[in-house]
């Protein structure tokens, strides 16, 4: 499973009129009976959302006010994510006739065309304080706050990746949420520059639209990430068209003979996962990402790694990890690599972190006839580059994994032939690569 949740704002998405529509309600309990966390992410204040949803409790967490409140209806436990609204700012907006305004825990609201008003209020009073605007309403809340910052201490507390939750919204304020996940999708009531920007948009409005998701979600699940979002930029192809890796769909194999550059091109993806804040774990046996910017490093070529920290650094969200296993015989690389695979397996199942595993000298860990292979590899390798210049020497069942081969150097087309063959396909037509070119096969889809 690769999506693991969906956010969702209230009004204009799950509901149009206030209360949740049955067949609405039937969706979210079947998206959520399949293991996936449920957010909510609203404007409305803890008490008023509270009241008009028949089941709190469907929801793991619950973001109020904008952002600014936080709430587990599992436990009751609430938590302010802000400052409470400012007495003065009040008295000021009251000796402007801004009427009416609601006083939150942390907001204060009113509604167009009272923005102007709201504004000079905020000067006069000296606070750093924003706007946001929901379809006619005027909230206020401290600078920085709002439904991203929210959603983002609930993930935190449910301890899962948003890159690996969709979110789903109508209205602007629900525009930096949306941009926070790992797909966005906007029901058809939308505005339209919420449908604009966003991944999916949706064929129905509010309930249906949520109705539409939730299908969806559960029958693509990866197939829904937008692989400029989750895969990181390979390069373009001789069309001009941009080339990504894809995640949960299989493992990608770089090939190339020793200088060829494999290592160059799988540390330029490293990098560029980082730029997507997309977590990576690199098993180093060469000592090659050293220098590795953007990861911690453990273990060196005195010191051997310690596995209880390496699988404590890459349970730790925004940490990438880089584990050398230079100062390891073959074996205990190994044994090593074996624990890390399973823990980071069960890790990427609870949190979706870490997005992406990079194993250099794949031949090593993976060997062919080397019994026995850690077990359901097909499952615990998707989203991992497997880098070698000996595909020969590499697990069958490692092999089986891989749908998509990256060759460089002179001898890219003569690997992926050798590939092919290993796989029991028949050869793609191979052209030659020039320089600053790599050769692409996806097996199965030539």
């Amino acid at each position: 499973m690769y999506f693991l949740g969906l956010a969702a704002d209230y009004d204009g998405t799950i509901t149009e009129d206030r209360r949740m529509a049955p067949p609405t309600l039937a969706a979210l309990r079947r998206l959520k009976e399949t293991g996936r966390r449920l957010v909510l992410v609203t404007g409305r204040e803890l008490p008023a959302i509270l009241s008009l949803l028949p089941d709190p409790r469907l929801f793991d967490r619950i973001v109020a006010e904008n952002g600014a409140v936080l709430h587990d209806p599992a436990t009751g436990a609430e938590r302010l994510l802000a400052p409470p609204p400012s007495e003065r700012l009040l008295r000021l907006l009251q000796a402007r006739g801004v009427q009416p305004v609601a006083v939150g825990r942390c907001i204060l609201a009113t509604w167009e065309p009272h923005q102007n008003a709201v504004l000079d209020a905020i000067h006069e009073s000296g606070l750093e304080l924003q706007i946001s605007f929901n379809k006619g309403a005027v909230m206020v809340l401290p600078s920085g706050v709002n439904k991203a910052t929210g959603l983002k201490a609930a993930l935190d507390e449910l301890q899962v990746s948003a890159a690996n939750f969709v979110g789903v919204g109508d209205a602007e304020n629900d525009h930096a949420f949306l941009r926070a996940c790992g797909c966005a999708a906007a029901v058809a009531n939308a505005l339209p520059v919420v449908r604009r920007d966003a991944d999916l948009p949706l064929a129905g409005s509010a309930g249906a639209g949520i109705v539409e998701l939730a299908g969806r979600i559960i029958a693509e699940d990866a197939a829904l990430a937008p692989e400029e979002k989750h895969g990181p930029w390979l390069g373009h192809d001789r069309q001009g068209r941009p080339v990504h890796l894809r995640p949960g769909q299989g493992s990608t194999l770089v090939l190339g003979r020793s200088g060829a550059g494999k290592s160059t091109l799988a540390k330029a993806l490293t990098e560029r996962m980082a730029e997507r804040q997309l977590e990576f774990c690199v098993v180093d046996p060469e000592g090659d990402y050293l220098e590795l910017e953007n990861a911690v490093g453990i273990g060196s070529l005195a010191a051997p790694p310690n596995a209880t920290e390496a699988l404590r650094l890459i349970s730790q969200a925004g940490v990438n990890v880089v584990v050398n296993t230079q100062a390891l015989p073959i074996e205990q690389r190994q044994g090593l690599f074996d624990n890390l695979l399973h823990q980071a397996a069960h890790l990427r199942a609870r949190t979706g972190r870490p997005h992406w595993l990079v194993l250099d000298e794949a031949h090593q860990l993976l060997p062919a006839g080397r019994h026995p292979l850690p077990a359901l590899l097909d499952q615990d390798l998707g989203a991992t580059i497997l880098v070698t210049y000996m595909p020969d020497a590499l697990a069958h069942s490692a092999l089986a994994t891989v749908r998509l081969v990256v060759a460089v150097g002179a001898e890219a087309a003569a690997l992926i032939r050798e590939v092919s063959g290993l796989l029991g396909r028949e050869a793609p037509p191979c052209p030659a690569a020039g320089p600053g070119e790599a050769l692409c096969w996806r097996p199965g889809a030539d």
